[in-house]
């Protein structure tokens, strides 16, 4: 059977509504920017690859072609040679070399220009320099140009004599009567200035860092930005052996130094070569990356103002939430002041405020009414006994001065006994309304149980309390009262200025003075400070 697992946050991790809107709002809003970043980034990316292979294809495709109009161009350069050779068959050696010369710079396709008879004699050699005139033909290239008798380009090879990189073609020469005579044969020094370095050197690698390279049909590189790779057998890349197989289109190819790189490759037709037009693929990410800074410079500032704006709107809808969860939470605990009568924009805001404001009042009315009965005597209205010694037992912790009046109606078991509770009663209600008329307004009175009251005299001294006391038993004595007989009152007075600093003390006091006025006859104040009886109490 699975066992669910109940996550609780502690008492004291609550979240508040708050802290969640806002939490909830920057989560979407982190989130939404983080999707739409990866999605921009994947789609860049492989537009930018799409867009990159595109391209170099169709740079190679150009490239191709243009080789293989240079290829055309080199070859009718050497016929045009050739034939020139035929139509002046009587120069002499100096005038032979001479208009090699100038047939070889004319044109600037060949680094070297060479004549050879049909026995494999060098007849004539430009430049001059290179001192082979008169010898036999060494190379192997050379000999199976002599035996070919058709017109031949050469794989790239190390010249035994110079040590360099040679590519070579080659014209057969054939007289008027369509004897063979030998060939004229151009050598393009693959590592050193030339036709191709001429045009495709200032494209070999651009800003971007696009290159452009070639390859011969036997896999060998022949051209590339770095001359000390030329030479090199790259047979083994899938590219180059697409090329090999005269196939043309891109794809991405691991690099000759390493890493990856983005290719578009096409085959020269002329001479079976192939040309690629490299990017690495770093290029593409660091390009990338600088859309992705630029999106979040473009998309931070309207993020973070659009979080400014829910951060607000999320405490002002929340407010009214919080609010009257506080005050919820005080209600029973605190007196509380309801929030005011008046309408929020947030409809369900408005329709809880509503209901609360309702429901506050229902229980503010009960918990006073509780609060009520609870402090109050319910027949006389005076506060009750409990009330009377809690707020004794703040006056003094405020070291607050007062007197105490401890009130007694005389013989009021003969009231009960002789009229009944219920005009007994009616007495104890009138005896509580002399009393209110005739204390101050701050003073406090209240039943301390049966016929006896007691009255809080804030800030009043002895002769202060003297004085209300008197008051009140001449107003009982003097009153028309439900039974038709004159009903008199004893009272006890004690003072805070005795220094006690316990109620049930000062009550006790006061309930001997009390007593002192009871037995000396009732109808009299008796003060605790004398504990006797003042003179005039007697009426």
């Amino acid at each position: 059977m699975p066992v669910i697992h109940r996550f609780k946050l502690s008492p004291g991790k609550k979240i508040g509504l708050t802290a969640l809107l806002t939490g909830l709002v920057s989560l979407s809003i982190v989130l939404t920017v983080t999707i739409l970043l990866i999605a921009s980034y994947q789609s860049k990316k492989k537009s930018l690859i799409d867009t990159t292979l595109t391209l170099n294809y169709s740079s190679a495709s150009k490239m191709s072609q243009m080789i293989n109009s240079l290829f055309i161009s080199m070859r009718s350069s050497l016929r045009y040679s050739a034939s020139v050779v035929i139509d002046h068959p009587s120069q002499t050696q100096k005038e032979a070399d001479e208009h090699l010369d100038i047939l070889r710079k004319s044109s600037n396709y060949f680094n070297s220009l060479t004549v050879v008879d049909e026995n494999g004699i060098i007849r004539t050699v430009s430049p001059a320099s290179i001192g082979t005139v008169g010898q036999h033909i060494i190379t192997k290239e050379g000999n199976y140009a002599l035996e070919l008798k058709k017109p031949y380009i050469s794989l790239p090879y190390i010249s035994a004599r110079s040590n360099r990189h040679i590519l070579f073609m080659s014209e057969p020469i054939y007289d008027k009567e369509g004897k063979y005579r030998g060939f004229i044969g151009g050598t393009i020094y693959l590592q050193e200035h030339n036709i191709m370095n001429m045009i495709f050197g200032s494209a070999a690698t651009d800003t971007t860092g696009s290159s452009f390279s070639i390859v011969g049909s036997n896999g060998q590189l022949l051209f590339h930005p770095d001359e000390q790779l030329i030479g090199k057998d790259l047979k083994s890349n899938p590219v180059v052996r697409k090329l090999m197989a005269g196939r043309s289109g891109h794809e991405q190819m691991a690099s000759i130094q390493g890493g990856q790189l983005l290719a578009g490759y096409a085959p020269v037709a002329e001479n079976g070569w192939g040309v690629m037009v490299t990017s690495p693929i770093e290029f593409v990410y660091n390009e990338l990356h600088s859309q992705v800074r630029l999106m979040l410079v473009y998309l931070l500032p309207p993020s973070l103002l659009l979080l400014l704006i829910v951060i607000k709107l999320a405490h002002t809808l929340a407010r009214p939430f919080v609010q009257l969860a506080d005050l919820m939470s005080k209600m029973g605990s605190e007196k509380v002041e309801l929030p005011q009568n008046r309408h929020h924009w947030n409809r369900e805001a408005d329709l809880l405020t509503k209901a609360f404001r309702n429901a506050a009042k229902k229980i503010k009315r009960k918990t006073d009414r509780l609060t009520h009965e609870a402090t109050t005597d319910a027949l006389t209205g005076l506060a009750n006994r409990r009330s009377v010694e809690n707020l004794l037992q703040q006056w003094l912790r405020e070291n607050k001065s007062f007197s105490i009046l401890l009130l007694d109606i005389d013989r009021f078991k003969h009231v009960n006994d002789t009229f009944g509770h219920p005009v007994g009663d009616e007495v104890l209600k009138l005896f509580a309304q002399i009393m209110t008329t005739s204390v101050r307004k701050s003073d406090v009175c209240g039943r301390f149980g049966g016929e006896e009251f007691i009255a809080l005299l804030g800030g009043a001294s002895s002769e202060d309390a003297f004085s209300i006391a008197e008051k009140i038993r001449c107003s009982m004595e003097n009153s028309v009262t439900p039974t038709g007989q004159t009903i008199t009152v004893s009272i006890g007075i004690v003072s805070s200025t005795r220094q006690l600093h316990s109620v049930p003390a000062l009550i006790e006091l006061a309930d001997q003075a009390l007593y002192q006025a009871k037995q000396s006859g009732r109808n009299r104040v008796v003060v605790a400070q004398t504990a006797q009886p003042k003179s005039g109490f007697d009426s």
